[in-house]
């Protein structure tokens, strides 16, 4: 997809898909393990699941590469199979959904803070999103999502590296506090400005908390830029069990009344986080219309 043909495409609201992580482990993934692998282990669980999320309505479907970079990759002794598994996992969701959507090659944080003292600096994250954005556009991905951001610095090295390998759009969603502050500092007024100066072609938000609390915030990133503005919040704020699972109370006709709120307060790209599922989203198209 060019940049011009993203424009386009988001003339209208564009309906993403919903959650990988909170689904796979309803599936039976364990935590603490590397997903990408046990994802790659069980093709057909995450093909149903973006199939699901392709006929419930999402036009955008993440490829299952969330924290397939090297930095990340190498806490699992994993970073040689970084290409396999970039690639492989892209091919994965192009199958599942074949014309039916686009697919994203998803890209997220390395839970590290730039600092000046060398342990991990602007350099160090431009060439760790170079190399799996390579991967990604090498695979045939549509656009890149780098999404749950958690630093400012750090989205703007992946935007950076994403111009310097292809020419693929970025779409940009920073995780935030229902007030719109990013947990490393910051808010997400400031961080969709400076993305867009540095050549975002979306920014908003994903994760965190539900719709319910996130209509001022996603105004206020609306009117303050010029590109599509993304939101793709949980299914609310969850309760912890005895086993320590995160449960999510909000119900899909529930959710999507609130993403009917946060398309009408400047939403473009809409969709679930952690705790959604294909009823959300196909919730979701019903009340936009986008069925």
């Amino acid at each position: 997809m060019t940049k011009e043909e993203f424009q386009r495409l988001t003339q209208r609201t564009v309906l993403l898909d919903g959650a990988t992580g909170s689904n796979l482990m309803a599936q039976g993934m364990p935590r603490g393990i590397c997903t990408e692998v046990w994802i790659m282990e069980h093709k057909e669980i995450i093909q149903n699941l973006q199939k699901a999320y392709a006929e419930a309505g999402s036009r955008i479907i993440y490829a299952p590469t969330f924290g397939a970079n090297r930095l990340s990759l190498r806490q699992h002794g994993l970073e040689d199979r970084i290409e396999e598994l970039n690639h492989t996992l892209v091919s994965y969701a192009r199958e599942a959904v074949g014309h039916r959507a686009y697919v994203a090659g998803d890209i997220t944080t390395t839970g590290k803070i730039l600092s000046d003292d060398g342990e991990y600096t602007y350099e160090m994250a431009f060439e760790n999103y170079c190399e799996q954005i390579r991967f990604l556009a090498d695979a045939g991905v549509d656009c890149i999502v780098a999404e749950t951001m958690i630093n400012i610095e750090e989205t703007l090295a992946a935007v950076d590296a994403a111009h310097s390998v292809c020419s693929l759009p970025i779409l940009c969603s920073m995780t935030v506090e229902a007030d719109g502050t990013i947990f490393s500092g910051g808010n997400s007024l400031e961080a969709a400005v400076a993305l867009e100066s540095a050549g975002a072609s979306a920014v908003g938000l994903n994760c965190s908390v539900g719709p319910d609390q996130l209509a001022s915030v996603v105004h206020n990133i609306y009117e303050n830029v010029s590109i599509p503005v993304i939101a793709k919040p949980n299914a609310g704020m969850p309760f912890i069990d005895n086993q320590g699972n995160a449960i999510y109370s909000m119900k899909p006709e529930e959710f999507a009344r609130h993403m009917k709120v946060l398309a009408e307060n400047g939403a473009t790209l809409v969709g679930g986080c952690c705790g959604t599922t294909p009823e959300y989203i196909r919730k979701t198209a019903e009340i936009l219309n986008l069925l």
